[in-house]
């Protein structure tokens, strides 16, 4: 997770996601509870044959205090290293996460939230299936948009 989040650049629509050992293992540690507590969350996304994490891709359970309808519900997510965007790793995993997420959990509304001014990741959601439902400003003044997957 460490070398997933080391670029400024892979961080940058991730708000205040640090690249410090001890902030990865408390994200770890998250995904872990939403798995715990849940029975769903990220997954670690390696390229065949290889030990080497590219990617953290899934559907998990957070608490961001945004209010119902991202609070209450499943949220998915993903992150791709820089040397690995534009590859089509996102868009496979997510498949793939959404795919199981229905077949065990049912098919049931997922929301996400994504910065304003990342592109890449507003289109991924499209192609997913999520349409926008609303907007939350954070405190810094960044804009998230707020989407959602099976209402």
């Amino acid at each position: 997770m460490c070398r997933l989040l080391r670029e400024d650049s892979t961080r940058r629509f991730l708000g205040p996601a640090s690249p410090a050992p001890a902030a990865q293992y408390e994200r770890l540690s998250r995904n872990a509870g939403s798995w715990a507590l849940h029975g769903y969350g990220t997954f670690a996304v390696r390229p065949h044959g290889s030990d080497e994490v590219v990617a953290s891709c899934g559907v998990f359970h957070s608490w961001r205090g945004y209010g119902e309808g991202l609070d209450d519900v499943p949220e998915a997510g993903w992150i791709v290293r820089e040397d690995w965007t534009g590859k089509g790793v996102a868009r496979e995993a997510m498949d793939a996460a959404l795919a199981w997420f229905d077949a065990t959990h049912g098919a049931r509304r997922i929301a996400c939230m994504i910065e304003q001014g990342n592109a890449p990741s507003e289109r991924l959601a499209a192609a997913l299936g999520f349409a926008r439902y609303g907007e939350h400003r954070l405190e810094d003044g960044a804009v998230l948009t707020l989407l959602e997957r099976g209402r």
